[in-house]
């Protein structure tokens, strides 16, 4: 980990979140890239990876994103938690503006499912806009985290921003999966079904140099920005990744993959970073 904060540490923070969120992604080609090997996925089994996934999601919205938002805010009392709600709120409504407005079907729904306004496209292209909302704020939390170590504040560090970078990479590798397998179900081919499991996840580079840049440029707004991603994050695991894994009689193991993930972030978190 040593090596890893010293290699960073050099870079510009605009550099380093495109470095981290490109691992991301590729974790989650390389769960898309499952698909070439098995025919199918055990329903019992993505359902736990997702409940995983929301896990994850949960635990780094607040030990990476809101507690230091929080802790970095001036004042005391009701004042200290204000930055931190406005952020959290208007995060949350961001990806409730996207999820009215883009056309996208989450995964395991009917086709007749849809949300966002009304159009003709194909099914794989509905698919992979659900996850590429899904993906919009967790590039966007480690781009402001390592903004937020350029900007110097002492509640962030490059450890943190790297923790965080290799949890959402670890709750992406089932993401992967959860849109090529469903493609490959649908009728398409491995190649086809693959290349869109990936496709979702390139958002995520984009985001996080954004969300870098937007700290570095304007410093104060770091705890709007950390408890902006934040409230994002929460949004997409309440309303997308707990509903598909509830769709099915799995629900236990659905749970007790979110009890496991939030557990595994909180310790990587608190304890690396």
């Amino acid at each position: 980990m040593d090596s890893l904060v010293a290699f960073f540490g050099g870079m510009h923070p605009a550099v380093a979140a495109f470095i981290a969120t490109t691992f991301t992604w590729f974790v989650t080609a390389c769960g898309a890239a499952l698909v070439f090997f098995f025919k199918e996925l055990n329903r019992r089994v993505l359902d736990g990876m997702l409940g995983f996934t929301g896990g994850v999601m949960m635990a780094a919205s607040f030990w990476s994103l809101l507690s230091p938002a929080i802790d970095m805010t001036s004042g005391s009392g009701f004042a200290k938690a204000i930055p931190a709600s406005v952020g959290f709120v208007f995060g949350a409504l961001f990806i409730y503006a996207l999820d009215q407005l883009l056309p996208h079907l989450h995964v395991n729904f009917p086709v007749d499912r849809v949300e966002g306004v009304k159009t003709h496209w194909r099914r794989s292209t509905l698919l992979v806009l659900a996850i590429t909302l899904h993906n919009i704020p967790e590039g966007l939390a480690v781009g402001v985290l390592f903004g937020g170590v350029a900007a110097g504040m002492p509640e962030t560090s490059i450890a943190g921003a790297l923790m965080l970078a290799i949890g959402i990479g670890l709750q992406n590798f089932p993401e992967g999966m959860a849109v090529s397998f469903p493609l490959r179900r649908a009728g398409l081919s491995r190649a086809k079904s693959f290349w869109f499991g990936q496709l979702s996840a390139i958002v995520e580079p984009i985001a996080g140099v954004i969300g870098a840049l937007a700290v570095v440029q304007m410093q104060p707004v770091l705890p709007y920005a950390l408890a902006f991603a934040a409230g994002a994050m929460i949004y997409v695991v309440i309303e997308e990744v707990v509903p598909e894994t509830q769709l099915e009689k799995s629900t236990d193991v659905a749970t007790l993959g979110f009890i496991a993930g939030f557990v595994l972030m909180m310790v990587l978190d608190v304890g690396l970073g």
